[in-house]
């Protein structure tokens, strides 16, 4: 059996939705993050998607799908530390980006718009801190064993990526993040799928291989459920 693996859709919905009909025989998919349009939209899609959070969705309505009053068929939302079963695989999750500033309070303290009551007007929509993950789900990830995929939408260190055209310097720099590192270290997946920086890149951290996945629209995998081999599927770019 082969499962599909889908990373920052963006919203791209049609494209989501080719992959899964070109391999109609792929029974169940996963997606590392950012999944909604800018609009905040979510898909119904054509086959199970069992997805954790990027730093670019609607909080609002990923916390219903993690409480349970939101439901759309065939979209199943992974909460950080937790695992489940998918098909014959044990899933783990750790969405959503690091920032140092917001790492030690509780998950269920972090700050957005009107929440603590009166806050409203403080926070942008665009400056939700459930963005972001922290410590105690890291720890929460860190106490789960015999875990077969590993999704996280940050990588992984090293994970050097090109300058960006603007640095006059041209300086590349690490964006990869420790505490999912610390993640692999003691939870040891068999294999650790990642997005958020919009390109491929295979690697082995802490012993355990590492795959950041690209964009929806230029390319996705297939893994094999059992050996967890994966081959990357490249889609037509426009001239």
């Amino acid at each position: 059996m082969t499962f599909g693996v889908l990373a920052d859709v963006h919203g791209n919905f049609d494209a989501m939705q080719q992959a899964m009909e070109r391999h109609a025989d792929v029974p169940f998919w996963l997606c590392v993050g950012d999944l909604a349009s800018r609009a905040g939209r979510y898909p119904s899609p054509p086959k199970p998607l069992h997805w954790i959070k990027g730093n670019n969705e609607d909080f609002a309505q990923v916390a219903a799908f993690a409480s349970g009053r939101m439901h759309v068929p065939n979209l199943h939302y992974i909460p950080n530390g937790v695992a489940v079963q998918v098909g014959p695989l044990t899933v783990a999750g750790l969405g959503g980006t690091f920032a140092p500033t917001w790492y030690d309070m509780p998950a269920a303290a972090l700050p957005y718009p009107g929440h603590p009551p009166g806050a409203t007007g403080r926070l942008r929509v665009t400056d939700d801190k459930r963005r972001h993950f922290v410590r105690e789900e890291v720890e929460a990830c860190t106490r789960l064993s015999n875990v077969d995929v590993l999704l996280t939408h940050e990588a992984p260190r090293p994970f050097v990526v090109p300058a960006r055209e603007e640095d006059p310097r041209g300086r590349r720099r690490e964006a990869g993040q420790r505490p999912v590192n610390e993640v692999l270290a003691a939870m040891r997946p068999r294999l650790h799928l990642c997005g958020h920086h919009h390109r491929f890149a295979e690697s082995v951290r802490e012993g355990v291989p590492s795959v950041c996945v690209d964009r929806v629209s230029r390319s996705y995998l297939l893994v094999d459920a059992v050996t967890l081999s994966y081959r990357k599927v490249d889609l037509p770019q426009a001239a």
